[in-house]
């Protein structure tokens, strides 16, 4: 495991559920201080009560990330409890706990649309906007947003969804410029495909084995797999790395 991260402040959204959860879990192991921030408030403070158990401190709270009154209580709460902010992990997002269409551009709603760019785009400018005031006074800090691999492959459907995560992209690299000279970095990463799902259907279920094909390492993706590029860019061991996008996705896009 990553060392270095022990009484780091980590604050990751959307880790009430499925891959956010799991980063949580991995800081948590590490003896970080973990902000479970989740829309789904009772979510996130049964994963805080899991992160009990281990080594670092935690805390869950509800958070609406396209509010950015909301965002901004999450960062007082979070300084109020540890006293500092070190990590931002912008995970939350419209895609499987909240569901989405997943057909072509003729069947979108326009609503949920801008719905789900308020959430996936606006989500990440509000909660960086949150914690950057501490960031730039303790002059360190890591931001690592989450994209998807499906960037780069452009896959038929869900065109709002990979349109918002390529946003991600460029996100990351204009914050990167703007905030290096604060000593802060942001990275972003671009899973692939993932049984992030609590309970997949057989459909689900399908549809992931069916992304093997595409890989170079011919298996199903899980939360877990994620964690460990998570740590990287979240600890020492990646202090001069900034603007970049990792794709953690098993080999199907090589770039």
């Amino acid at each position: 495991m990553i060392e270095g991260l022990k009484d780091k402040v980590a604050i990751v959204t959307g880790g009430g559920h499925g891959i956010g959860k799991a980063y949580c879990l991995g800081f948590g192991r590490t003896g970080a201080c973990v902000v479970c921030a989740d829309i789904d408030g009772p979510a996130a403070k049964a994963v805080a009560s899991e992160l009990a158990k281990q080594e670092g401190d935690s805390l869950g709270i509800q958070v609406e990330v396209s509010d950015e009154e909301s965002t901004r209580r999450m960062a007082a709460a979070t300084l109020e409890r540890f006293g500092r902010i070190d990590i931002l992990v912008n995970n939350a997002a419209i895609f499987a706990t909240i569901p989405m269409n997943r057909g072509g551009i003729e069947t979108i709603d326009p609503k949920e649309w801008d719905r789900l760019m308020a959430v996936n785009l606006k989500g990440l400018f509000f909660c960086a906007r949150a914690v950057l005031p501490s960031m730039r006074a303790q002059k360190s800090g890591k931001i690592i947003n989450i994209s998807s691999s499906t960037v780069f492959s452009g896959s038929a459907g869900r065109i709002h969804y990979v349109t918002s995560k390529a946003g991600v992209i460029g996100f990351t690299r204009t914050l990167a410029r703007e905030v290096g000279e604060d000593n802060i970095q942001v990275n972003a990463i671009a899973p692939g495909s993932t049984l992030s799902e609590e309970n997949p259907t057989d459909e689900i279920l399908r549809f992931r084995q069916l992304q093997v094909q595409t890989r170079a390492l011919k298996r199903v993706q899980l939360p877990q797999d994620l964690i460990g590029a998570v740590l990287f860019l979240a600890s020492g061991l990646s202090d001069f790395i900034t603007g970049q996008t990792l794709s953690v996705d098993g080999g199907a896009s090589m770039r």
